[in-house]
């Protein structure tokens, strides 16, 4: 089970944009905590520069300081395709055409095997999808064709989830899957009359914390072009259903509270969950608690429809990473014990509702269930604001079989007896 990936691409006429890139990226760390990159153009050539880590760790204040250039593309990765090793890391480079292009991909392609055999590729696990789009983009411009025009015939070959920035000399493009399956909005700097730059981005945070202002999320099939003197849009792909596929696990785990998507803040969205939850599965209480972080918005909606009080009966550790996206079953269960500790004058002889965003495996649950006993809960009554999570995704959550999915062979109350509550 592995977490999509964050892009990032800016435009600011006249200033360095590495350090705004820097921020975004920050902004987006939770969709990816792999590695971490960044492409910049200025004196008509492509800098990249990435590598495992987080953001912090891949670029110090002197790197940022001379990558020189007002066009960027930056990137957060947690791999779904491909190796996790330095070479797998994004932006991904090919040197075609006048100053080469870099390429950033937040999603998961299901037929590259089938595209690299067309284009005689061999597609082993170190060539990511991301980089099989990047050779195929480039092979289409080392054949007279422009960058636009290459994007619109490799995406209509391209099948799955796909939201990317490229950057190509003095250009950024941003372009979003026919679902729509993957986030991607675009804002200004300035005033709408007089705007100093723009950014895409996958979430809006990543817009606020630079100071830029959200105008609009992109459409399915939607490419955005920006240059030094405002952006253009066009639809290059057509829409696949009459309905957005934004992919769910958005609104429940992988977004930030404070990102706006479809229009909603996504911490309303999950508070107006628990309060459906209320409503649909009440419970006798004393105490409701949610699991830090994406759990807690639900909580406070269980909350406020039950009138049972709303506490706090976990704390967070805020330097643990994201126990989902850690890369094998024994890591998770030890992430816990280092992530979590109980508040236990709260949880003591209490009788706890507690509201988690989902079921994965079970693994995290189960853990958290048996240290509120421990810290002497009377009764843990679980509630799940996501429905139970049964079918894998092969669109950038990367759930390869059934096998690790608890609610695929088992009801809800087998999977509650399972964890203990």
């Amino acid at each position: 089970m592995k977490e999509a990936c964050g892009v990032v691409g800016i435009v600011v006429p006249g200033r360095d944009a590495a350090h705004l890139c820097y921020d975004a990226l920050y902004a987006l760390q939770h969709r990816g905590q792999e590695s971490a990159g960044m492409a910049t153009f200025a004196d008509r050539q492509i800098t990249v520069v990435k590598d495992n880590g987080l953001v912090s760790h891949v670029f110090a204040d002197s790197t940022l300081r001379a990558l020189h250039g007002s066009h960027v593309i930056g990137h957060t990765r947690y791999s779904t395709s491909g190796s996790a090793n330095w070479t797998a890391a994004q932006p991904v480079f090919r040197a075609a055409g006048a100053s080469g292009f870099a390429l950033g991909h937040n999603g998961n392609l299901t037929n590259t095997e089938e595209l690299a055999a067309e284009a005689g590729i061999a597609y082993t696990s170190m060539l990511s999808d991301s980089d099989l789009v990047a050779e195929l983009i480039a092979r289409e411009i080392e054949n007279g064709s422009t960058m636009r025009a290459a994007l619109e015939s490799v995406l209509a070959r391209v099948e799955g989830a796909f939201s990317m920035v490229i950057l190509d000399a003095d250009t950024v493009y941003a372009v979003r899957d026919g679902f729509g399956l993957r986030p991607l909005c675009i804002g200004r700097f300035g005033s709408a009359d007089a705007p100093s730059g723009w950014i895409a981005a996958s979430e809006s945070p990543a817009l606020d914390v630079v100071g830029a202002v959200m105008e609009r999320e992109l459409r399915p099939g939607e490419l955005v072009t920006i240059t030094g003197t405002g952006w253009t849009s066009e639809q290059i792909l057509a829409p696949r259903s009459e309905f957005e596929k934004l992919c769910i696990f958005e609104f429940v785990y992988f977004a930030r509270p404070d990102a706006y998507l479809l229009g909603h803040q996504v911490h309303t969205t999950r508070r107006r969950m628990g309060e459906q939850l209320a409503g649909e599965h009440p419970v006798v209480a004393d105490l409701v608690m949610g699991v830090p972080d994406s759990g807690v918005p639900a909580a406070e909606g269980f909350a406020k429809a039950s009138g049972i009080p709303f506490g706090y009966g976990l704390v967070k550790n805020r330097y643990i990473g994201r126990n989902f996206i850690a890369p094998d079953q024994d890591k998770r269960a030890a992430g816990v014990r280092r992530k979590f500790n109980p508040l236990r004058e709260n949880i003591e002889g209490q009788r706890l509702v507690v509201v988690d965003d989902s079921i994965v495996r079970g693994t995290t649950t189960r853990a958290l269930v048996a240290m509120l006993r421990d810290a002497g809960a009377a009764e843990v009554h679980l509630r799940i604001s996501s429905p139970p999570f049964a079918w894998p995704c092969f669109y950038g959550i990367d759930t390869p079989t059934r096998d690790d999915l608890l609610a695929a062979h088992h009801t809800v109350e087998e999977m509650n007896t399972s964890i203990g509550s």
